[in-house]
């Protein structure tokens, strides 16, 4: 029980500090959080879902957003944690990035284009698609090429079988 609260204390601390750290990044409409290559650690530890809830949740503090970003952000997070948990079951890993993709790209995307004014867009293209191509793009950058390797290292390194 100590060492999966550790992990999941690890896990939030490591989300922050990477979400602060590279905060020119990590926020807004051109984004790629590099501290959501953890959202695949569900898949293989189950204590990373609350981990990454907690860690978005003070990470997204610092984004200057404000509540909804907090609120919303935090929870899209820890339903997509929660989903790639219950992917484990199915033991490919290549599905583990998709819930924190997905959620993201398409959650994150419906209220953050109130809270950034938009460039104008030719064709009267909405705000949303937009958003949702440039969220969609970083959190595959930060879900599937930097955090896929990593699932993939720990679950040979670590967590032998799953």
């Amino acid at each position: 029980m100590v060492k999966k609260i550790s992990r999941a204390a690890i896990i939030a601390a490591l989300y922050v500090a990477l979400t602060v750290l590279l905060m020119p990044i990590s926020f807004y409409a051109f984004q790629v959080r590099v501290a959501e290559a953890l959202t695949v650690l569900p898949f293989i530890f189950p204590e990373a879902v609350w981990g990454l809830f907690i860690g978005c949740l003070i990470a997204n503090f610092f984004g200057g957003l404000g509540i909804l970003d907090i609120a919303v952000g935090s929870t899209l997070t820890l339903i997509a944690a929660f989903l790639t948990m219950q992917l484990a079951k199915t033991r490919k890993p290549i599905l583990a990035p998709l819930p924190p993709l997905i959620l993201n790209a398409f959650g994150v995307s419906a209220y953050l284009m109130f809270l950034i004014a938009p460039p104008p867009l030719p064709f009267h293209i909405p705000t949303y698609f937009l958003f949702v191509i440039t969220i969609g793009f970083g959190e595959f950058v930060a879900t599937y090429i930097i955090g896929l390797p990593l699932l993939l290292f720990l679950r040979r390194k670590v967590w032998k079988g799953r």
